[in-house]
């Protein structure tokens, strides 16, 4: 068994930590593929200094994958040229993942009559990094082209008229230089989140407040598949029972409906994706309700959770075939079993159950599915913290579960590093054949 007792988190570590979770976790309005094309096309109108007459834009094939389907907030629009057409007319270059928040129905017209009159192109780029947008916006014989990289907001690249005016290296390491979790563990992820200062941590609070907001939203109006809203009306009919599992199902639910169909609220994000940020926030935060959990013990379960999930993920490829929101539900776990039992143990067990239940969960883009996906790794977390309260966990000697909770997470990850990159490609391959 790992070792059980206290790890101390040396200073550097833990400083670590906090500039991770501050970078990782953060507002973002709608799916941020297209979200991320929309930004390159901001800041491109910002530097051509006039209304765009075209628009053509470039994006890696995982990019596309998650853009293709998903709707963009504020425009009842699918897709990546929408995105790109409402960010040049309308998006905030400063705006970061919240590009959108500003839209006025006036910007929304502008970038469908674009798309209608056929001035807005985009198409997949060859040998670019695996998340990647680029957005060329023209006016008469002036253009400028911005690229970004390896992160959502990582711009790369700003060249006017053929002149660079701003160019960063390209690379995971560049991209991801804002922190270093070299000689992170599990452990001792747990151990910042539940021993740092109250004062340090507060401030994720504010996840459980922008996600709470979303989900209450999903629960009212009729977004995507409406999961959510469906089981709370099966209660209602006496189809479900109103009990803690279902709450924890229904509501992270209704965030991912909302925020996949177009709720013109920010999601608290995690690594990038605003449905790894529901599916780490919103299972923790029921939990914490149910129990009358205080602010306190509210916030560490939110680290916990976040910090764990950022950990996880760290170790994957920024986009891939696996479906990130089974490892951000990882950290929920982590969460809720710290909440019910408050030890080490029970939260070891709970991951390695999860590892062992819904590991190769494939990503088919971002849709109006990815709730199903959520509803799915809340309830798988859910049962295994309810596992590894009777002291019952997936064995080290079944499947890719060691009996190391890091090796168990390494051998996950390995999966999507290297296993399922050809699953990548037949899933591209698939999604684009439709369109046709």
């Amino acid at each position: 068994m790992e070792g059980l007792t206290q790890l101390a988190v040396s200073e550097q570590l833990a400083s670590e930590f906090l500039k991770a979770i501050k970078h990782e976790v953060v507002p973002a309005l709608g799916c941020t593929e297209p979200i991320s094309l929309a930004l390159a096309s901001a800041i491109a109108t910002r530097h051509l200094s006039a209304v765009p007459e075209r628009i053509e834009g470039k994006v890696s094939a995982n990019l596309m994958k998650n853009g293709i389907g998903v709707t963009v907030p504020g425009t009842g629009m699918v897709g990546l040229s929408i995105a790109a057409a409402v960010g040049a007319l309308g998006g905030d270059p400063d705006g970061g993942l919240e590009v959108l928040k500003g839209l006025t129905p006036e910007v929304v017209a502008a970038g469908k009559k674009m798309l209608n009159e056929g001035k807005v192109n985009i198409g997949i780029a060859d040998d670019v990094p695996v998340l990647y947008a680029e957005a060329r916006v023209i006016r008469g014989d002036d253009w400028v082209r911005v690229c970004i990289a390896d992160e959502h907001t990582h711009v790369v690249l700003i060249e006017k008229n053929g002149a660079i005016l701003f160019k960063a290296p390209v690379g995971t390491a560049a991209a991801t230089s804002h922190y270093s979790l070299e000689g992170a563990t599990a452990r001792s992820v747990y151990e910042f989140s539940t021993t740092a200062p109250f004062a340090d941590i507060a401030f994720i609070l504010d996840a459980a407040r922008i996600n709470a907001s979303l989900s209450t939203e999903g629960l009212r109006g009729d977004y995507g598949l409406h999961i959510g809203a469906t089981l709370q009306r099966q209660i209602e009919r006496g189809l479900l029972s109103d009990d803690l599992q279902t709450r924890v199902v229904m509501r992270s639910s209704a965030a991912s409906d909302a925020r996949m169909g177009g709720a013109t609220l920010p999601a608290m994000s995690n690594s990038g994706s605003g449905n790894q940020g529901i599916a780490a926030t919103m299972p923790v935060l029921v939990v914490a309700e149910h129990i009358g959990a205080d602010d306190e013990k509210l916030a560490r379960a939110l680290m916990l959770s976040n910090l764990m999930a950022v950990y996880i993920h760290s170790k994957l490829p920024k986009l891939s075939a696996l479906c990130a929101v089974t490892t951000a539900a990882m950290g929920a776990a982590a969460g809720m079993a710290w909440l019910m039992q408050g030890d080490y143990n029970t939260v070891r067990m709970a991951i390695c159950s999860m590892i062992g239940d819904v590991a190769g969960m494939i990503c088919d883009g971002a849709s109006n599915s990815c709730a199903m996906k959520v509803s799915t790794s809340a309830t798988a977390a859910y049962k295994a913290v309810l596992m590894a309260l009777d002291n019952s966990r997936v064995t080290g000697n079944e499947g890719i579960v060691d009996a190391s909770l890091d090796a168990s997470i390494d051998n996950l990850c390995s999966l999507a590093r290297e296993s399922m990159v050809h699953t990548d490609r037949q899933i591209l391959q698939i999604m684009i054949k439709k369109q046709c």
